[in-house]
C-alpha cells in the first residue's frame, strides 16, 4: 500500500540514510510541490525581513531553531531516530546571512528562482541532514496532512491517534507557529509520518557545498563582465601559494565565494540548467537504499529466524549480543545475506552502512540498543542493556580498517571501563581475500584466533555460490 500511495516505507526500529532534497520539489512537474517549494522560499523572504542584527535572542531561536521531527524516521542515526536538530548556532548563522551577504535573497537576477540550499553554501558544517530537517519542518503540514490521508484510508482505527502537533504551521498575520491536529498512524505514544519517495535522496542535495568548491574553476566562465573575471581571479591567486595543497586551493575557493557571493548565484543557475540528473541520480540511489535497507531486511528477518532459536532465547546482554552477531554472519555467510552489503562489487565503504543493516534486526529484543556516542572516549557501535548491571558493547570495524590491530589492542578495553560494561563483542567484515589474510594474521599476532568474543565475517562475493541458486 505504501508504495502505491508514493511513501518511502520506514522502518520504526532505526534512522534511514535517505533525506529531503529541496531542489527536487523545485524541479518537479507536480504543481503541488512547486507550490511547497514556493513556501519554503516565503518564509526565508520573511526571515530575510526580519534580519535585524538587534534581533531577540529568543526571537531568532523561534523563527530559526527547528527540532528534527524524528517521526519520519529519516536521517544519520543508528537505532532510534533521535538526531540534533538545527540548534542555536545554526539559527544564529542563518539569521547573520540573511542579514548580511544574502541580504538579496529572492531578488536574485541570474537563477531561476531562489533556493534554501544557497544559505548553506557559504559556510561548512551543514550537510544534506540539516538542509533536509530544515526543509521537513517548513512542509511539515503538508507532510501530515498526507499522512492523515493515508492513514484515513488504509489503515485500521486501532492503528491510528488524534494527536496536537506543534509548529505544523506558520502563521505569518501573528509571526507564530500554530499546533494543529492530525489523524496519524500511531507507534506507542508518538505518530508516524510519512514521506513521498520521489522527493529523497541518499546523496548530498543538489546543490550542496562540496560540488561548488569542485566546480569553483567554472564559475568565472559564466560571467560576462571581463573585468569582474579578472578581479576574481587576481583575488583567488592571491590567496594560494606556489604549491597549494587541495585543502588549500578549496579555502582559497571558500574566500573568492565570500569575497564574490555572486559565483554563488552561477553556480545554482549551473545546478538548475542540469536539473534532470538531479532527478535521475536521486531516482538511483534511493532506489539502492530502498532495496538493501527494508527489501532485504525483509527478507534477512525470516531467514535468521528459520536458521536460530534468536528470538526465542532468554539471554543476558552479552549472550544476546553475541547470538545476534552470529546469526547475522551466518544470514550474510550461508543465505545470501552477503548480496546486501557486497552488491555489485559496491561493498558499504562505511562501517556505519553495516552499523544500520545490523540495527534494523534488533527487533522483539527486552533489551535496550542504542548506540553510544557520548561517554568521553569516542563512539561505540552499539551498546546493550537491561539495567544498571547488565551491559554489554557490540563494536562494528571493517577488516580494511587501518587501525584494526590497534583497536583490538586498545580500543575496546577503554570503552568498556568508559561505561562499565564488563563484556564486548567485535565483529569484523570481511569483503575481499586479502582482507580475511590480514584479520587471520592480526589475530594470531594478538593471540586472539579463535576468541569467541571476536565474529570474523565473510562477506565475499568471490567464493560462494548465491544460496538461492544452489
Amino acid at each position: 500500500m505504501l508504495e502505491e500511495y508514493g511513501a518511502f516505507n520506514v522502518s520504526v526500529v532505526s534512522d534511514l540514510p535517505v533525506f529531503i532534497d529541496p531542489f527536487l520539489l523545485f524541479h518537479s512537474d507536480k504543481p503541488e510541490y512547486q507550490e511547497l517549494h514556493e513556501s519554503i522560499i516565503k518564509y526565508l523572504k520573511f526571515l530575510r525581513d526580519e534580519a535585524d542584527p538587534n534581533l531577540d535572542d529568543a526571537v531568532i531561536k523561534n523563527l530559526y531553531s527547528f527540532k528534527e521531527v524524528k517521526q519520519n524516521w529519516l536521517g544519520f542515526t543508528v537505532l532510534g531516530n533521535g538526531g540534533s536538530g538545527l540548534g542555536p548556532k545554526f539559527a544564529r548563522e542563518l539569521h547573520r546571512a540573511l542579514g548580511s551577504i544574502f541580504s538579496n535573497f529572492g531578488d536574485e537576477l541570474i537563477t531561476q528562482s531562489p533556493h534554501l540550499e544557497k544559505l548553506a553554501l557559504i559556510g561548512k558544517g551543514v550537510g544534506r541532514d540539516n538542509i533536509s530537517d530544515f526543509t521537513t519542518n517548513l512542509i511539515k503540514d503538508y507532510l501530515l496532512q498526507y499522512t492523515q490521508t493515508f492513514a484515513q484510508q488504509h489503515l485500521e482505527p486501532e492503528d491510528c491517534a488524534t494527536f496536537a502537533v506543534t509548529r505544523a504551521e506558520f502563521d505569518y498575520a501573528t509571526k507564530a507557529w500554530k499546533t494543529k491536529r492530525y489523524y496519524l498512524p500511531k507507534l506507542g505514544s508518538d505518530f508516524v509520518l510519512l514521506t513521498p519517495f520521489d522527493i529523497l535522496t541518499s546523496d548530498d542535495t543538489w546543490i550542496n557545498h562540496g560540488d561548488m568548491i569542485h566546480s569553483f574553476p567554472h564559475l568565472p566562465d559564466a560571467i560576462d563582465d571581463d573585468q569582474m573575471r579578472g578581479q576574481i581571479d587576481s583575488y583567488f591567486r592571491s590567496r594560494l601559494s606556489e604549491r597549494p595543497s587541495p585543502k588549500e586551493y578549496a579555502q582559497a575557493a571558500q574566500d573568492t565565494i565570500w569575497k564574490f557571493p555572486e559565483l554563488v548565484d552561477y553556480y545554482i543557475r549551473r545546478q538548475e540548467e542540469n536539473g534532470d540528473h538531479a532527478e535521475a541520480l536521486s531516482a538511483d540511489r534511493r532506489r539502492e537504499v530502498y532495496d538493501a535497507l527494508v527489501e532485504q531486511v525483509r527478507e534477512a528477518i525470516p531467514a535468521i529466524e528459520q536458521g536460530s532459536n534468536l528470538y526465542e532465547l532468554p539471554l543476558g546482554s552479552y549472550e544476546e549480543s553475541l547470538v545476534r552477531a552470529k546469526a547475522f554472519k551466518d544470514y550474510i555467510e550461508n543465505n545470501d545475506g552477503y548480496l546486501v552489503i557486497n552488491r555489485r562489487d559496491r561493498p558499504f565503504s562505511r562501517e556505519t552502512d553495516v552499523q544500520i543493516f545490523f540495527g534494523l534486526i534488533w527487533y522483539r529484543t527486552e533489551f535496550d540498543v542504542n548506540r553510544e556516542v557520548n561517554n568521553g572516549r569516542g563512539p561505540v557501535d552499539f551498546k546493550v542493556s537491561k539495567g544498571a548491571f547488565d551491559k554489554s558493547l557490540i563494536e562494528f570495524k571493517l577488516a580494511s580498517n587501518s587501525q584494526l590491530k590497534r583497536n583490538l589492542e586498545n580500543q575496546v578495553a577503554i570503552y568498556e571501563k568508559a561505561n562499565g560494561v564488563r563484556k564486548s563483542v567485535k565483529v569484523i567484515v570481511c569483503y575481499t581475500a586479502e582482507q580475511q589474510a590480514k584479520v587471520d594474521r592480526i589475530l594470531g599476532e594478538l593471540k586472539l584466533a579463535g576468541e569467541e568474543s571476536i565474529v570474523v565475517i565473510d562477506a565475499r562475493n568471490d567464493n560462494k555460490p548465491s544460496a538461492s541458486r544452489a
